[in-house]
């Protein structure tokens, strides 16, 4: 008999079915034993009888999460969770759980458990059903981040993630050996999205992991994440990036909002919001202003800080109605060595971020593409030219204007669900002191 998941099984009234799952819980009622069957799709009510003696012995030898295999008659029962149970008729054991489970799928209202102790136990905490739905929802954000990306002209890459210098900044690297040479774990696919520019691709988009050696322990840091890249040539500035991130996250949310908008509003208590264009902007320093008008403190000077990025996104949803904003024009000073530099003003630069909900998920900027500005650059950044000699070779024989961002898909899902932590959306989450399991 073929498998039948669960979702489907109201279409399947007075007819037998097999069911594949975990069991859930277990109530011994005497003469009837009742037991919640879990799959990737749902949950079923199993109602056991002495009718059928040999399954109904089965139940006594069943412990919370093993995965059994049954097959029963479904059956209309108003009182069963969803209106419907399965009369079981045969139950086969595929794999029996420990007694004792380290820690509860199905949580107690007194509080969920420790999220470190949840971590370490993470493919159990992951049998959840709402946090299969956060990865069923990061499956349908991917698939409409692609989509957007080769219905609009967009070439995929992957990059290296080993490289010989630092994209960005050379404190945050891993450093590894290779062979007999000293590399580093790539932050960022930056540089070789920019080589796509210099051959010619004109759109490349790469979905893949960065590393970054930052000993933080905030819910928004991680030390190996998960980055959306895009880079497009002919740019004229970065305003045509944020008006394409703009389409590319209207496309994004409109996909998630028709796929998973009515569950993840029951689960999370979220509604998706597919944001109207144009978005918010605000220049930095117009972003200081307002800040200092709302006496929010200056603690990071030509930069932003978390408490600033809340309190602006509050600003402009109470006064725009609008979750992103972007901040643009920030000084050189705080951005990467290949950033252009406005030729108005050289100590601003032609980048940006946005922020949702009050937190950065992008940072873009249109890149310098001029071989002998790129080099002063590098230099005025305290970088020897030496190690990016293969990189300024990219731009010695014709590269055109071109620029690019990098949305963060975890930081994305987070503020989507209304989660606390980077932690919660991160299938397998990597921080200072944790590399397992």
């Amino acid at each position: 008999m073929k498998r039948t998941y669960i979702k489907d099984i109201a279409s399947k009234v007075s007819k037998e079915v097999l069911l594949q799952g975990w069991v859930q819980t277990i109530r011994d009622q005497g003469g009837i034993k009742f037991t919640v069957l879990r799959d990737i799709t749902g949950i079923a009510q199993l109602v056991v009888s002495k009718s059928a003696l040999e399954a109904f012995n089965s139940v006594a030898g069943l412990t919370l999460e093993s995965v059994i295999e049954i097959t029963g008659i479904v059956k209309e029962e108003k009182q069963a969770p969803s209106g419907i149970e399965v009369s079981v008729n045969e139950i086969k054991i595929l794999s029996k759980a420990y007694p004792e489970l380290p820690i509860p799928v199905v949580e107690k209202s007194t509080g969920e458990t420790d999220q470190a102790k949840r971590l370490d136990w993470r493919w159990i905490d992951l049998r959840k059903p709402e946090n299969s739905l956060i990865f069923k929802v990061w499956t349908t954000m991917e698939q409409a981040f692609r989509e957007y990306c080769v219905s609009n002209g967009y070439i995929e890459i992957h990059s290296p993630k080993t490289v010989v210098t630092s994209t960005e900044s050379g404190s945050e690297l891993f450093e590894i050996k290779y062979f007999d040479k000293k590399a580093y774990l790539a932050q960022s696919p930056q540089l070789y999205k920019q080589m796509g520019m210099a051959a010619g691709f004109e759109k490349v988009f790469e979905v893949g992991p960065v590393f970054r050696a930052n000993p933080s322990f905030t819910s928004r840091h991680d030390t190996e994440f998960t980055m959306y890249d895009v880079e497009i040539s002919f740019v004229k500035s970065h305003l045509e990036l944020m008006e394409e991130e703009e389409k590319m996250l209207v496309a994004v949310f409109s996909a998630i909002k028709e796929k998973y908008g009515s569950e993840i509003e029951k689960t999370f208590d979220q509604e998706i919001v597919v944001p109207k264009t144009p978005f918010p902007k605000l220049t930095l320093r117009e972003a200081k202003n307002i800040l200092k008008d709302l006496r929010v403190p200056n603690e990071r000077g030509e930069d932003m800080s978390p408490e600033e990025e809340r309190a602006i996104a509050e600003y402009i949803k109470e006064k725009e109605g609008h979750e992103f904003v972007f901040i643009h024009e920030w000084p050189a000073s705080v951005r990467a060595f290949y950033s252009m530099h406005d030729e108005s003003d050289p100590t601003i630069t032609k980048s940006f971020d946005l922020l949702y909900k009050g937190l950065e998920i992008t940072s873009g900027a249109q890149r310098e593409h001029r071989y002998e500005q790129l080099q002063k650059q590098i230099e005025e950044n305290g970088f020897e030219l030496e190690p990016f000699e293969n990189y300024l070779n990219f731009f010695k024989y014709g590269c055109p204007p071109h620029g690019g961002f990098a949305p963060g898909p975890t930081r994305i899902l987070m503020k989507m669900l209304g989660m606390s932590n980077v932690r919660d959306v991160t299938y397998l989450y990597r921080g200072v002191n944790r590399l397992t399991p």
